[in-house]
């Protein structure tokens, strides 16, 4: 083990040490950080190393991380440690598939981003562990950069085991869900290229229903969404150079293109693979994938879809019930009203863009119904909203939504994954898609 893998033992240590013997400001903004992390991720002990972790770096003390409060508490640090702590602000939660075994380490790929990385643990005991894992197997842990060669093995893992892809594909999905902060945390051009994907989605959106906010039925919401997404399938191809009128086989022959090309730029356009490849073998016109609302939206006597070019697309079946509730002379009259303004408060999927919308056309009657409900009469709209929002774990920034485009490798094994899945249940029988958030 070289001296610098060594000295990172003492160094993290120490660094762990600080953060978890803190007191004052910094002992409040870890127990804050680790009780909205928690309340995502589980309560395991693996969970709380890794949010401790994360907390270190991740975490702020007024404008300041705890990392560079400890450099700043430590004038004695040498210039080599000062320099190794401050890269470990780079240090980032990942899935990572291993590659290879080596002497001193692993080699590890990224599924999220794909990225290579050759990773060592700084002590004996991880190192004699890691020893015994296996090529394939797949582990949730983070990594923190060494040297230009190599990156730091974190003590702190969890062994996920060989996983088919159906099963991969459910563990990316519950990492989006949990480390949202770390989604392409070491490809900022995928991160880049996901959000302006949700810009352009919501000029889109806007561009065919002629508003940020359409209502309707929800089998005909689920027909106009299909349309919309059809019409973004063309384009996509038409920017590709595709004639989406012809077939595969007389674009593949125009374009002097073979089968697997033609087949890559229809998937990264939102078409599934064995769709395109069964379009390929007919010569039939090519199709756009199908896509539904979810079986229970479909049903709704009324849907609202919503569209911001940072939250992304939002279906809310309650929407044009709590415009009612806002528009009555007394809220309260309505049946269902404090359910519904309890639901809105609690659950996740009500976030603040949400609120933000309903505090900028109705501010006077919002103001009074939270009054109301919550027995607050001195608050207001206009200097508590925020902080009534962050009472309710509502975080006020957006997160990159489900609607932002994924990496061309990450589209596939979603794709056959589902189709897995789709091979395997029983026929006429409903079955989720097995990853939230990839499709």
């Amino acid at each position: 083990m070289d001296a610098i893998l060594e000295r990172s033992h003492a160094l993290k240590q120490a660094l762990v040490d600080f953060v978890l013997d803190a007191e004052g400001e910094l002992a409040q903004a870890l127990e804050s950080y680790a009780a909205e992390h928690l309340r995502r991720s589980g309560g395991d002990s693996t969970q709380r190393n890794l949010i401790t972790n994360s907390f270190i770096t991740e975490g702020k003390v007024g404008d300041k991380s705890p990392l560079e409060l400890f450099i700043a508490s430590h004038p004695d640090l040498s210039e080599s440690d000062r320099h190794l702590l401050t890269n470990w602000e780079r240090s980032f939660i990942g899935l990572f598939a291993i590659t290879e075994i080596l002497p001193d380490g692993v080699e590890l790929m990224n599924w999220l981003t794909a990225k290579h990385y050759i990773a060592k643990p700084n002590n004996s005991q991880t190192l004699q562990e890691i020893s015994r894992l296996k090529v394939g197997e797949i582990l949730l842990t983070s990594i923190s950069p060494i040297t230009d060669s190599y990156w730091l093995f974190s003590d702190t893992y969890t062994i996920m085991g060989k996983l088919g892809k159906p099963k991969l594909a459910v563990a990316i999905g519950n990492f989006k869900d949990n480390y949202k902060s770390y989604l392409y945390r070491d490809a900022p051009e995928l991160l880049a290229e996901a959000w302006h994907s949700v810009e352009q989605y919501h000029h889109q959106f806007v561009d065919f229903f002629g508003s940020d906010e359409i209502t309707l039925p929800g089998y005909q919401l689920n027909k106009k969404i299909a349309e919309f997404q059809e019409i973004l399938l063309q384009k996509s191809l038409e920017a590709a150079g595709i004639d989406p009128t012809k077939s595969l086989a007389e674009v593949a022959a125009a374009a002097g293109l073979g089968e697997e090309e033609i087949n890559a730029v229809a998937q990264e356009a939102g078409a599934d693979s064995e769709e395109v490849a069964q379009i390929f073998k007919n010569k039939s016109k090519m199709v756009a994938p199908k896509v539904d609302l979810p079986g229970e939206l479909k049903k709704a006597e009324q849907v609202t879809a919503l569209s911001h070019p940072r939250w992304g697309q939002i279906f809310l079946p309650t929407y044009s019930k709590i415009k009612t509730i806002l528009s009555a002379e007394d809220w309260q009259s309505v049946e269902g009203g404090e359910k519904l303004i309890r639901y809105y408060l609690e659950d996740n999927s009500i976030n603040a863009f949400i609120w933000e919308r309903l505090a900028q056309e109705y501010p006077t009657s919002l103001e009074k119904v939270l009054q109301t409900y919550l027995k607050r009469p001195e608050l207001s709209l206009t200097s508590d909203l925020d902080a009534l929002l962050q009472e309710f774990h509502k975080p006020l920034k957006p997160e990159l939504p489900e609607i932002a485009s994924v990496p061309i490798h990450l589209h596939n094994l979603f794709q056959e994954a589902l189709g897995e899945v789709n091979k395997s249940k029983p026929k006429n029988k409903g079955q989720k898609n097995p990853a939230k958030g990839f499709k």
